[in-house]
């Protein structure tokens, strides 16, 4: 296929655009290349054949339109998006201009050159969403396809509202979408802003780590090769209109990560840094969800996908790659 990839140059994005050109598909990879996106992400598949880069915004129509007419891509991958819930609770606007003005803008574009293609019932638009919209869970449960959406944060509030507006394009135009909602990702290529990143490179640098609360929070994480397989999975195989959840069925307090990546550092350097002592228990984040859980049976059962990796094998490939990639970190 030639798949239009937003946010190609992102974390996700870019674990997708290289999965795509490793498995023989083409790739338009679509970013404006903020401030967590890098070309380097994609440097390793950059040179590859049926792969094209446009520096185009999601909520710049006529560009977008040019970038549909010019590639004529058989499916949209749709990564773009405003992720860090920090940054949401000090500065919403820019999450709702990319999560809700931009996917409103990317579906329209795609409506309008479906319908020109003549409405081929192999298109798909695959909007690629988040456990955060359903809000938080407390010490039992998972979240279900049918979870009902409770959004507590800017972020996860703009993600909430992308996913109804995706689906009330299938409902009322008959765009052939498929939606998937993933649990937190971890891998290579993550922009150091976000929890695992940031807690192995200050435990590589000896530095402090802080750990919101008392680091009681509690996540399921999946590896993002993982979930690139699940995604491609939903994408050729998954229904129009439906809703898969992939997790990494592999949940943890936040603690419990931060000493995993100690123990792995320490492991890597031959070293013996008591975590009690990098560990800084620092204010909470507002509004912060208890716990988050995925209950992937659906996607498992309909579409034969599971995680290869769990947590320790995918945090000891991760940790690994940090320690070998320090010109990327800067």
């Amino acid at each position: 296929m030639k798949i239009l990839v937003t946010g190609g140059a992102g974390f996700i994005g870019s674990a997708v655009a290289r999965h795509a050109v490793r498995n023989g598909h083409e790739v338009v990879n679509i970013d404006c290349l903020t401030y967590a996106a890098n070309l380097a992400n994609v440097a390793p598949v950059s040179n590859a054949p049926g792969y094209s880069f446009e520096r185009v915004s999601i909520t710049d129509p006529a560009a977008l339109n040019a970038v549909f007419d010019r590639h004529r891509p058989d499916a949209v991958m749709h990564l773009a998006a405003e992720s860090h819930v920090d940054r949401s609770i000090d500065g919403p606007a820019a999450f709702i201009e990319t999560n809700i003005t931009g996917t409103y803008t990317l579906l329209e574009a795609a409506r309008w050159y479906w319908s020109r293609e003549g409405q081929p019932e192999e298109f798909r638009f695959h909007h690629i969403s988040t456990d955060e919209v359903f809000g938080t869970l407390g010490p039992e449960g998972k979240f279900t396809e049918e979870t009902p959406y409770d959004p507590r944060s800017p972020y996860s509030a703009s993600k909430a509202a992308s996913d109804h507006l995706v689906r009330a394009w299938f409902e009322t135009y008959g765009l052939p979408v498929v939606l998937t909602n993933c649990s937190n990702n971890y891998g290579p290529y993550h922009f150091p802003e976000k929890l695992i990143p940031v807690v192995i490179l200050n435990a590589l640098h000896g530095r402090p780590i802080p750990v919101y609360g008392a680091g009681e929070n509690v996540r399921d994480w999946l590896y993002v090769e993982d979930h690139c397989r699940g995604l491609f999975l939903a994408l050729v195989k998954g229904e129009p209109g439906e809703v898969y959840n992939i997790g990494g069925k592999c949940e943890m307090p936040n603690i419990e990560v931060v000493r995993a990546i100690i123990d792995n550092v320490n492991r890597i350097n031959g070293s013996e840094v008591d975590a009690d002592e990098q560990i800084t228990f620092v204010t909470d984040r507002p509004g912060h969800d208890r716990r988050y859980a995925i209950n992937c049976e659906k996607i498992e059962s309909e579409l034969g996908w599971s995680p290869k990796e769990n947590f320790e094998s995918g945090l000891a490939k991760t940790v690994q790659w940090y320690v070998d990639n320090g010109g990327w970190i800067k």
